[in-house]
């Protein structure tokens, strides 16, 4: 049982040089096993670290339903503690309390605009209307000075409002039906087109660059050299116009230099970038032979969005959770208080549903990244087996710890986001320009590093999924892997993402485009942009769940292609990885024969050639 704190780590993977070449169902078998043929479980004290955790949430969350009452926060309560649209069990101590407000069912709040629930000093009733106020989430809310101002949303109010959505989108149901599988059909394009197409797409995108930037420094030139000429004609406000050509000049020799390091970056890198081409082949070939693993996603999604509905339900008990409490020299006035353990109990549901999410997508990188690498090691890929079921036992049985710890990472990088914002929120009437520096500052820096953990984190479960080892060897063998290749990583990194966030950028742009052309005859609905925002936030999802297969499968087949090239040499140990990849390793034509013609050259190193 390995882990970060142990020496305990998997067997360095068998040599292979013995492994046919092509083979047989004992070959296909022993080949990605072979790897971590001592496979245990990793990173335990955190899988038990995150057990304890989630028996503290039930004791919080205990805590605030014995002292809590979600129709405080649904309904409202009047200054008296009775909450609105129920009958209230009376008390002793306070005479006021145990009205029967059944037929009372919104809160009333004078003196304030906006949405209040617990506030202390404001005077809150229910009543049975909203006769001469707004009504808003069952509060009556005082008008607006001006009562005909238009807001964004709508002419008309709230109310109607999403009575004229509700209408647009029952107008156009089948056509935003139809949008839905338009953007399905995209992604799917999406993916053939990387897989077949992705040479052209990436160097179209980077010539453009290159033609981009050079088009831009000579126009910016152009601007410097015709403003310095107007100089020389100019007889007033002679300073305003220097300044003006000394900032054109500044900005044509920043376009320079940053011109001069694209071409330079791209001609150096140019072998580099053929290896992401050849990356995003390899990374449609795994998919097109396991399709089902582009499901995985949708269930990461699915998980998380029931994650986020059991947060919201709970920090609905968390809110309305406290004790009446008569507010101090006033009259007889109350509120909930929170006591101490609910004020700590809003913040470890955060820290839960941070910590809980990235444990799903955790999930979903290592099931992704085991049955990648067992696709890259498995010479006759006919025998896999199912490997995406493979994978998914091996994350159950043995790497859950690991996949706790890369969370509890990032979920503790981001709960220090929250609470640093908490407190310039706080602090923000005393604030001056030092003090909002200062926290930009270290927000910037804690962006940063999220960003950081979230890059280690994904290439530590690849190195967990592939050989077995705990997350903190795992992340230095990754890391050991991307300072041998750095440039290779720079390519992958900068062309990879791009091309990748401009294919999902396609999909809901040219999703959007076919539903403005498809909703423009259709004068009847109201609010055009709603069912388009539904439409391009659809397309996105979509897109993105494909493409997020498509990006882990390529993080995955690079770190497979590094390890390859670490462990065999072509020649008496044969590489694992595919033609296309042999290309960009040493000795590749000596290799190349010996893959074409193995037993030929077995038999020209053999000692009893003639």
């Amino acid at each position: 049982m390995g882990s970060c704190c142990s020496s305990s780590d998997r067997v360095e993977p068998a040599n292979t040089s013995q492994i046919p070449l092509k083979g047989s169902h004992e070959n296909s078998a022993y080949e990605f096993e072979a790897r971590a043929k001592n496979r245990g479980c990793t990173d335990v004290i955190f899988l038990i670290l995150l057990a304890v955790f989630l028996g503290g949430a039930v004791y919080f969350l205990a805590h605030c339903y014995h002292n809590g009452d979600i129709d405080r926060v649904l309904n409202g309560y009047d200054s008296c503690g009775n909450v609105c649209g129920k009958k209230n069990a009376p008390d002793s101590t306070i005479t006021c309390l145990g009205v029967d407000h059944t037929d009372k069912k919104f809160l009333q709040i004078n003196g304030i605009n906006g949405i209040i629930l617990n506030q202390k000093n404001i005077d809150r009733k229910c009543v049975s209307s909203c006769e001469g106020y707004r009504q808003l989430l069952n509060r009556c809310i005082p008008q607006e000075t001006k009562e005909n101002k238009k807001t964004y949303f709508t002419k008309t109010g709230i109310p109607d409002y999403l009575q004229e959505v509700t209408e647009d989108l029952d107008i156009c149901k089948m056509e935003i039906l139809y949008l839905f599988l338009i953007s399905f059909g995209f992604s799917v394009l999406l993916i053939i087109f990387f897989r077949f197409l992705a040479g052209v797409v990436v160097w179209v995108i980077l010539i453009g660059a290159m033609i981009t930037s050079v088009a831009g420094t000579v126009f910016l030139w152009i601007l410097w050299k015709n403003k310095k000429d107007a100089l020389k004609t100019k007889t007033h406000d002679v300073d305003s116009a220097t300044e003006s050509v000394t900032s054109y000049l500044a900005f044509a020799i920043a376009a320079t230099i940053v011109t001069v390091i694209i071409w330079l970056v791209i001609l150096v890198m140019r072998k580099r970038i053929k290896l992401v081409v050849q990356l995003f082949k390899e990374a449609g070939k795994a998919i097109s032979s396991m399709p089902l693993i582009l499901f995985e996603p949708i269930l990461t999604f699915l998980s998380i969005g029931g994650l986020i509905a059991i947060w919201l339900y709970f920090s609905l008990w968390i809110e309305s959770a406290g004790f009446l409490t008569r507010v101090p020299e006033t009259d007889p006035k109350y509120y909930y208080k929170k006591d101490t353990i609910i004020k700590v109990a809003r913040w470890y549901n955060l820290f839960a549903l941070f910590w809980l999410v990235q444990f799903c997508v955790g999930c979903q990188h290592m099931v992704i990244a085991g049955a990648v690498s067992k696709w890259f090691f498995t010479r006759d890929r006919n025998l896999m087996g199912c490997p995406i079921a493979r994978s998914f036992w091996n994350l159950i049985r043995y790497h859950l710890g690991s996949v706790a710890l890369g969370s509890f990472l990032i979920a503790l990088v981001q709960i220090i986001r929250a609470i640093l914002k908490y407190v310039e929120s706080k602090t923000k009437a005393s604030e001056n320009a030092v003090s909002r520096c200062i926290f930009r500052t270290c927000q910037c820096c804690l962006w940063c590093f999220e960003k950081v953990l979230q890059f280690f984190s994904r290439n530590a479960y690849i190195e967990v999924a592939m050989n077995g080892y705990n997350f903190c060897k795992g992340g230095q063998q990754a890391f050991k892997l991307f300072a041998t290749n750095a440039l290779r990583v720079a390519a992958i990194n900068s062309v990879g993402d791009f091309v990748l966030f401009l294919g999902k950028a396609i999909v809901v742009i040219a999703t959007v485009l076919i539903g403005v052309h498809m909703l423009q005859d259709k004068e009847e609905i109201q609010h055009k942009w709603i069912p388009l925002a539904l439409v391009g936030l659809f397309a996105y999802v979509v897109s993105h769940i494909f493409v997020t297969v498509y990006e882990m499968a390529i993080d995955t087949i690079f770190l497979c292609f590094c390890e390859d090239c670490e462990e065999n040499d072509g020649l008496s140990r044969p590489y694992y990885m595919s033609r296309g990849l042999m290309e960009f390793v040493q000795n590749s034509k000596k290799a190349l024969s010996i893959r074409d013609n193995p037993r030929a050259e077995a038999w020209s190193s053999s000692p009893h050639k003639k």
